[in-house]
C-alpha cells in the first residue's frame, strides 16, 4: 500500500510517499515541500498548492492518504491560514477518491516515536530509522509528512488486525 501523507500549511506543506513493501517493510518513495511564494495573495496560494497535490496524486497513484489535524494553541491567524490549507489538500485527496485519514500531532509524534511529546529532532531521528534513510529528512515539513504517512500505515495495520 502506498499512503500519501501530508503536513498542510499555507508557505510551506510537506508531503511524503511511504510505500508498505510485501515483507511488512516501510519504504521512502519521494519527499519534499511545496512552497508558495510570501507575498502572493492568499487564494493564489492556494491554487499553488492545490495544483501540485494534484500533481503528486496523478504521479504516484497512492493507496490512501493522511493528513495532520489542525492544532494551534494561540496564533488564531496560523490556524486560519493553515485551515485554508488542509481544506485545499482534502479537496484536492477527495477529488481522486482517496480514503483520508486525519492524525493529530500528538497520535503522529506516539506512532513514530513512542513519545507524544518528542521533538523535531527525535521525529526526524526516528523517520530516518524506521525508514532506513541515509540521514534525517528535511526540512522539518517534509519529515513531519513522512511521520504522518508512517502513522497511517501503523494505524492500518493494528485496524485491520
Amino acid at each position: 500500500m502506498l499512503v500519501l501523507g501530508i503536513d498542510p500549511g499555507t508557505a510551506t506543506t510537506g508531503y511524503g510517499l511511504v510505500r508498505e513493501t510485501p515483507r511488512g517493510d516501510l519504504e521512502m518513495v519521494e519527499y519534499g515541500v511545496i512552497l508558495t511564494e510570501a507575498g502572493l495573495e492568499q487564494e493564489k496560494r492556494l491554487l499553488t498548492l492545490y495544483n501540485r497535490i494534484q500533481e503528486i496524486i496523478l504521479l504516484h497513484k497512492p493507496d490512501n492518504a493522511a493528513v495532520e489535524k489542525l492544532f494551534f494553541r494561540r496564533n488564531v491567524t496560523t490556524a486560519i491560514a493553515v485551515g485554508q490549507a488542509r481544506g485545499v489538500v482534502l479537496l484536492g485527496l477527495a477529488q481522486h477518491a482517496l480514503p483520508v485519514a486525519e492524525y493529530t500531532p500528538m497520535e503522529i509524534k506516539q506512532a513514530v516515536s513512542g513519545y507524544g511529546g518528542a521533538d523535531k529532532h527525535q521525529v526526524q531521528v526516528m523517520v530516518q530509522a524506521i525508514l532506513n534513510l541515509e540521514r534525517p529528512p528535511r526540512p522539518d515539513d517534509a519529515a513531519d509528512a513522512l511521520a504522518v504517512a508512517i502513522c497511517h500505515l501503523h494505524s492500518y495495520r493494528w485496524n485491520q488486525a
